[in-house]
């Protein structure tokens, strides 16, 4: 067995919170109609609700920050995000966001009409919301196991090829795409494997949008 290794870094900041007792969280709970949304921040000890702000940022990240060039046009700090996607991804053409539910909006206003089928790996909230205001049908294709709090499996964010083959084959002229989310937040962001990545492509080119 490997020895504990210590972190290779330095906190730099803490931000305290507070530790409530379960009489006051029951009474919250009840209070908030038992909705996580209805909750104030001050009242969580432990959000599992987002990964949204609850990392602390490095150094680097803070110094950029600074370096940053907000102008209105021509800012080279767009140019250096588009060249990094480019190197990345490959995307020829890059519209930065202010954050994913603002990107979902732009994206599915263009793609999702009325009558489209989405099949997709536990939608977030906002994503399933954003497919219904264009009355698209969201259909969950996550694997079983995601559900089974007492199985092992590794990569429960997967997308099953099975559910979504089962999809397809119904109707394949209303799919227009597939939403595949890396990590998937809405089942404790659980990991997509790359192997899951690559299958869900291929199956997509041979089946789809061939």
């Amino acid at each position: 067995m490997d020895s504990l290794k210590a972190e290779p870094y330095k906190i730099k900041m803490v931000t305290p919170i507070y530790k409530s007792t379960r009489i006051q969280r029951e009474i919250w709970l009840k209070e908030a109609k038992y909705n996580l949304f209805n909750l104030k921040s001050k009242e969580v000890y432990i959000d599992l609700l987002s990964d949204s702000g609850t990392g602390a940022m490095s150094e680097k990240q803070w110094a950029a920050m600074m370096l940053g060039d907000e102008s209105y046009a021509g800012a080279s700090s767009y140019f250096e995000l588009k060249n990094v996607i480019k190197n990345i991804f490959g995307f020829d053409y890059v519209l930065p966001t202010h954050q994913g539910r603002g990107a979902e909006n732009v994206l599915f206003s263009n793609l999702v009409q009325a009558g489209d089928i989405v099949p997709g790996n536990s939608y977030f909230d906002t994503t399933k919301c954003h497919i219904q205001m264009r009355k698209g049908e969201p259909i969950d294709c996550t694997l079983d196991e995601a559900f089974d709090t007492e199985s092992l499996c590794k990569f429960k964010g997967n997308l099953d090829l099975n559910k979504l083959n089962t999809v397809v084959s119904k109707d394949s002229a209303k799919i227009k795409m597939i939403v595949l989310t890396i990590t998937n937040n809405t089942i404790g962001g659980q990991p997509v494997s790359m192997q899951n990545i690559k299958n869900v492509s291929e199956f997509c080119r041979e089946c789809i949008f061939y």
